[in-house]
């Protein structure tokens, strides 16, 4: 070992010493040898430009553990976050503390995705415009206006009294399509362009899962590069990279994207070539098509080739938005030369009829597959209708070539990171999605003692798919909510579960003593209901996906964590339908190399939740019988936290009650994880 190697290595474990840096900058700091060792693995990733698949159980401090070596290395460095949430805690929290703590003159950068700043230019034109859906975007759009002349970012998390999801946004930001570039007028104070700037001039940036796959994207079409050329990838939070990418390195295509295209057209073209044609008529013909459109698509949700294929409506409908298209896109070209933006609508125009076209072609193809996903693989194609639009996917049937072939093209380390990568101690689901079978892959469990400090219950529900199960969850936990005074998360594993426990747990809790606060998503934004569930004195937070992972409620406050039913995904899933078949053909078993696994890694993640530092106590509710009636429930009780288990509801509620720990069920082959016999891998949720 060379001696700058060895000083690096000797810095990074002087600065998780009880004396060291970190030691110093963190009240409360404890020395824990799990993560120095996980922090050195990194280091030597880093080092050897070599790729890591890192499982890092809840309360190791991965955050920490990978900033140190990332921050000592000297290389360029960028770290990717899950979500733009989880990304602005890193940069504005997390990373701040570390580098002052280490003393080091790292640059560092936050850069998002284009939606995410103020564009000057599409504000200006869209309030001089005037045209307004809705009379509260006028409102919001003016106070948008008022924040870009006084934030140095123009970053709408920075604008907290405008909501995110508001829809005015769009008419204040831009996108790839309608982005003027060098052509436009507003460059000099350009948000994105300053954002773009800082980040190639820096040592470390942070971004997200989404720009970062859109980046290695657009590398498939030659585009110019949106991220700086890194020595090193970081990637936190990475179970959730493969649901991303798959979404990059497809195509898609919607009816939104088509409305907004519309909209801009009109607007220009009455602007910049009121002669060429009557722009009015033109939208108003492509909306009436878009919105005949998803009226041949009957109800909201996923929809696969064969149904839509055999949907004759919906055929004749393409057709008809293709030539709607099609004599929008005519005009525009014909006036290309009145103005930049006109030019740029003719090849957006054209762009939109490529992909329309590209996926027509591939549903009317004999085996489904049109190559449009990026670098051409081969790819599933699917629609999602939602409650006003449709959008056409064209999803990669594997990531695993397209992943290794950007790793190979880019000699760099690639740093995988998350509480849950592994089923057990394997790590082949996850690997295998990403094309990583060659990479080191290492666990380092959850500190916790999670032996002592909870307990599983399962409850005698009976069938999921009952039509009185919801039923007899809220009878089952009912009394468990009123003995813990609330302070519970209740996560669904779909949204009508979400309605249907909301209303029958309200009804059943009417004449409790404790005045339950209900915390329903869909009622308020997710943070408003997180920061409210935090100051309630008995709250219950009822939700699905978006609340099993990236919550951290540390202490009593979230006591109580109940899952409704074991989160496998919808077997009519068009996607894993797909994939399933393919390996079927292989000669493999789709359940136990694909949908286990996965399930697998997100009930981890929902009971995650529940036991967040040494000190929480907490009751794990799992109201699916197949945990310990199907022989696949050891995989996934394996890969839970090590705790006890009990069938006995009088015995979840003395935990509750009394802090009692029950006995272990006894048995020639017993359901209950004891202390002598910890699961292999018995970890955490995403700490």
């Amino acid at each position: 070992m060379s001696d700058l190697r060895a000083a690096f290595f000797e810095r990074i474990a002087a600065a998780f010493h009880p004396d060291g840096e970190v030691a110093r900058s963190q009240p409360g700091y404890r020395l824990r040898p799990s993560q120095v060792a996980f922090a050195q693995a990194v280091g030597e990733a880093l080092e050897a430009r070599s790729t890591l698949v890192a499982e890092a159980g809840t309360g190791i401090g991965k955050t920490f553990g990978y900033l140190v070596p990332a921050l000592l290395s000297g290389g360029m460095v960028l770290v990717s976050t899950g979500t733009r949430t989880l990304q602005d805690q890193l940069f504005r929290r997390d990373l701040p503390r570390v580098r002052d703590a280490l003393r080091v003159g790292t640059r560092v950068a936050l850069l998002k995705g284009r939606a995410n700043y103020v564009c000057r230019y599409h504000l200006r034109r869209n309030l001089e415009d005037g045209r307004f859906d809705r009379r509260e975007d006028v409102v919001v759009l003016h106070r948008i206006d008022r924040f870009a002349a006084v934030t140095a970012t123009g970053d709408r998390s920075d604008a907290p009294s405008i909501p995110e999801d508001a829809p005015a946004w769009a008419r204040a930001t831009s996108t790839r399509e309608n982005c003027l570039g060098q052509d436009c007028p507003d460059l000099r104070e350009c948000f994105v362009f300053k954002a773009r700037q800082a980040a190639q001039e820096a040592d470390l940036v942070v971004v997200n899962h989404h720009l970062l796959c859109a980046d290695l994207a657009l590398r498939d079409e030659g585009v110019a590069d949106l991220l700086p050329t890194a020595q090193a990838i970081i990637f936190d939070e990475a179970h959730q990279l493969p649901e991303t990418a798959s979404q990059f390195f497809g195509r898609s295509v919607s009816s939104r994207q088509l409305v907004e295209f519309a909209r801009d057209a009109m607007r220009e073209g009455l602007s910049e070539a009121a002669d060429a044609a009557d722009w009015i008529a033109l939208n108003r013909r492509l909306e009436q098509c878009l919105r005949q459109w998803r009226l041949t698509v009957s109800g909201n949700g996923r929809l696969d080739r064969d149904r839509l294929v055999a949907n004759h409506d919906f055929g004749v409908a393409t057709v008809d938005v293709m030539a709607a298209l099609q004599a929008f896109r005519e005009p525009l070209q014909g006036a290309a030369e009145r103005g930049p933006e006109v030019a740029r609508l003719a090849a957006r125009a054209l762009e939109l009829e490529r992909l329309l076209g590209q996926w027509s072609d591939g549903l009317a193809g004999a085996d489904g597959s049109g190559g449009t996903a990026s670098g051409g693989v081969e790819s599933v194609l699917w629609a999602e209708a939602g409650a006003s639009a449709l959008v056409l996917h064209a999803t990669p049937l594997s990531l695993a070539e397209v992943f290794q072939r950007h790793r190979e093209a880019m000699p760099r380390a690639w740093v995988f990171v998350s509480a849950t990568l592994a089923v057990g101690q394997d790590f082949s689901h996850f690997t295998g999605l990403l094309g990583l079978k060659e990479s080191r892959c290492e666990a380092w469990p959850s500190p916790f003692d999670t032996l002592q400090q909870a307990l599983l219950y399962v409850p005698p529900c009976g069938d999921p798919a009952s039509s009185e199960f919801a039923d007899r969850v809220s009878a089952s936990i009912t009394p468990l909510l009123e003995a813990n005074r609330g302070r519970a998360f209740i996560l669904c594993t779909s949204l009508r579960m979400v309605e249907q426990l909301a209303e029958r747990l309200m009804r059943l809790t009417q004449s409790s003593r404790t005045p339950v606060e209900w915390l329903v998503q869909g009622q308020m934004p997710r943070n408003e209901l997180l920061s409210r569930f935090r100051e309630a004195s008995a709250p219950v937070l009822i939700g699905s996906a978006s609340f099993w992972e990236g919550v951290d409620v540390v202490g009593e406050q979230l006591s109580l964590v109940v899952i409704d039913k074991l989160p496998f995904a919808p077997p009519d899933d068009p996607v894993l339908r797909a994939r399933s078949d393919a390996l079927r053909r292989r000669g493999g078993d789709p359940f136990g190399l694909i949908q286990l696994p996965a399930a697998a890694m997100a009930l981890k993640q929902g009971a995650g939740r529940l036991i967040r530092s040494e000190r929480d106590r907490g009751l794990l509710v799992i109201c699916d019988e197949r945990l310990v009636s199907r022989g696949y429930g050891r995989t996934l009780r394996s890969s839970l936290p090590a705790m006890p288990i009990t069938r006995k509801p009088e015995e979840a509620l003395a935990w509750v009650r009394r802090g009692h720990q029950p006995a272990v069920p006894a048995g020639p082959e017993p359901i209950g994880l004891s202390p002598e016999a910890p699961p292999a891998g018995g970890l955490g949720g995403s700490g």
